[in-house]
């Protein structure tokens, strides 16, 4: 049974020793987060947007 569970006995090398992220990484990650933030934004405007003018076709339809 110990065959089995081998791998799972041995003790975690990376879990030891804190990962430390680099300046130009979290500089990076950071202009990444908030390019895909503006693109949500933005598409939820675009949303916005479609179901405004849907509301103004539908409200000068029906008056």
């Amino acid at each position: 049974m110990s065959m089995l569970t081998h791998g799972l006995e041995r003790p975690l090398a990376w879990a030891e020793r804190p990962m430390r992220t680099p300046t130009a990484r979290k500089a990076q990650l950071k202009r990444l987060a908030l390019g895909a933030l503006t693109l949500l934004s933005m598409g939820s405007v675009l949303t916005a947007l479609i179901a405004l003018r849907t509301a103004i076709y539908v409200w000068r339809l029906h008056a």
